[in-house]
């Protein structure tokens, strides 16, 4: 199994399902409402672990409610919680609206999640004990720097960072960072650039390699030296895309830990992320291990 630690938050999804979201200064009437387990860190956790990595999650939730069913959804998942602290206050909260093409706004109340500035006791030895680090930008820099430097001077630590949401990023972290994940809108926002194939060109002067993902139209891959390469997604009805680019880092994570040639990773992420989206929620869309692979051989990824 690959030995993962994801390094991130995690959050209670409060989801509000609405035939259209809401202008500024609009109000709407929603169809359905849900409380479920998320936080970009717990999400790629849960979509790693399901697809058969093993892993542990470094992070913090309160000491409320919401805590205690974040820690419960993730050790179901069969993530190792041992180093995901109980601090006072309220858990992390995200506010997602979904209308019903798929699409999803949201907005993020760090919670604990703004508790975790550093790495705790264990931590650096849990990070060095992984093939992969996954990092994302809910948590403060510090923490995420502090992760991403352990996983370098351990060496053989692959830092696969999703900087979301997207904001300036200091270049000790990028030059920590083996591998950058933004989605298009992200990598522009880091970039300046709209166009993915420039702005993976302006991305790796600053890391070895990126995976920019492009919704429906798949994902692009770019490496210092190496021709970009390009993969499409699978053709599948969205009915929620909350979490879709978490579940296709988690399953990526796993695919490249097991030895998988880039392309062939990045089509069993794709296939992860498209089941995900033909079913609501975030953690609770995610497929397992069995379902990814008998979707991928009908859809000739190996």
């Amino acid at each position: 199994m690959t030995a993962i630690a994801v390094l991130g938050s995690t959050n209670m999804d409060l989801v509000a399902y609405v035939p259209k979201a809401p202008r500024l200064g609009e109000t709407v009437t929603g169809r359905a409402f849900r409380t479920v387990p998320g936080g970009k860190g717990a999400n790629q956790a849960v979509a790693a672990a399901r697809c058969g990595g093993e892993v542990v999650m470094i992070g913090a939730v309160g000491a409320d409610d919401f805590g205690v069913r974040l820690r419960a959804a993730l050790a179901s998942a069969g993530v190792d919680t041992a180093a995901l602290r109980t601090v006072e206050g309220a858990s992390g909260t995200a506010h997602i609206t979904v209308d019903d093409e798929g699409a999803n706004s949201i907005i993020v109340v760090p919670g604990a999640n703004a508790h975790v500035t550093g790495l705790e006791a264990g931590d650096d030895s849990r990070i060095g004990a992984a093939e992969c680090l996954l990092l994302q930008l809910e948590l403060p820099l510090d923490a995420v720097l502090a992760g991403a430097l352990a996983a370098r001077a351990h060496g053989g630590v692959r830092t696969v960072l999703t900087p979301a949401p997207a904001q300036p990023l200091p270049a000790e972290l990028l030059a920590a960072t083996d591998l950058l994940v933004p989605n298009e809108h992200e990598a522009a926002a880091l970039t300046g650039l709209t166009d993915p194939h420039r702005a993976a060109e302006a991305l790796l002067e600053q890391v070895p390699e990126v995976v920019i993902t492009l919704g429906a139209a798949g994902s692009l891959y770019a490496a210092r030296g190496r021709e970009p390469l390009t993969v499409p997604a699978p053709r599948v009805r969205a009915v929620d895309t909350t979490a879709a680019g978490d579940t296709f880092v988690g399953a990526l994570a796993v695919a490249l830990g097991e030895g998988r040639p880039m392309r062939s990773a990045l089509g069993w992420a794709s296939c992860a992320a498209a089941l995900s989206v033909q079913r609501p929620g975030a953690q609770d869309s995610m497929p397992t291990r069995a379902e990814v692979v008998a979707f991928a051989a009908g859809q000739d990824v190996r």
